[in-house]
């Protein structure tokens, strides 16, 4: 049964969800919160697996929240999918920067959220695709020049978690890397714990953001990866 967490200060909005996810199969609601200070309350307390987080709320906003609930190091780790109005948010950014593990709008389709709380579950990231278009056109507008240094990090990593953290970057699953590079599922996994030790990262979220912001993957081109 996957432990969910509802966040949003409409109360409308949240019994909606909350309810929308308690007539669903596998999934269980173990508390709703208005506020952020709320939610960190709530989830320490409920231990989630799962946090739907609204991004924009009076007082402490979503992001904030999300920064302190996984600073908190809760065991387990709770999984935060992030719901905005706005495919152009300007807290999306920081919010895959801190470990979100995806974005949906709050327009999404019943059984699309359905499928998101699954997905996430599971240890994969999801984007509302209006929010990843809108996330990769800010990094198109970047002005680095053409081969600006990477994060010094990246020296750190070996030629093949250099190939994992770009199929990462470029939101593949587990499984779909490991077709790529044709290797088991087990084998990308080790690659990707050791990669995120190396860099100090906590979620697949932080290492899209990390191969953005290094210049690791440049928006609209496909980028060969090393042999």
């Amino acid at each position: 049964m996957i432990k969910v967490l509802v966040v949003d200060d409409q109360i409308l909005v949240r019994a909606g969800l909350a309810a929308l996810l308690r007539a669903a199969p596998g999934l269980d609601v173990v508390g709703e919160a208005a506020t952020g200070e709320e939610a960190i309350d709530q989830a320490a307390a409920a231990r989630p697996d799962i946090i739907l987080m609204d991004i924009r709320m009076p007082g402490m906003n979503g992001v904030t929240a999300t920064e302190h609930i996984l600073a908190a190091q809760l065991d387990p780790r709770p999984r935060v999918l992030i719901l905005t109005t706005f495919d152009l948010d300007k807290y999306v950014y920081h919010a895959l920067r801190i470990g979100a593990s995806g974005f949906l709008l709050k327009d999404t389709p019943p059984e699309r959220l359905i499928a998101a709380v699954h997905t996430v579950a599971a240890g994969d990231m999801l984007f509302a695709p209006s929010v990843t278009r809108r996330l990769i056109e800010a990094y198109t507008s970047r002005t680095d020049p053409p081969g600006a240094p990477r994060s010094p990090a990246l020296h750190a990593l070996t030629a093949r978690e250099v190939e994992v953290l770009k199929l990462v970057g470029r939101a593949l699953s587990n499984a779909e890397i490991a077709t790529r590079l044709r290797v088991s599922e087990a084998t990308v996994k080790t690659h990707l714990n050791r990669t995120m030790t190396k860099l100090n990262l906590s979620s697949r979220a932080q290492i899209v953001a990390l191969a953005y912001e290094s210049g690791l993957i440049v928006p609209g081109r496909e980028n060969s990866a090393p042999s």
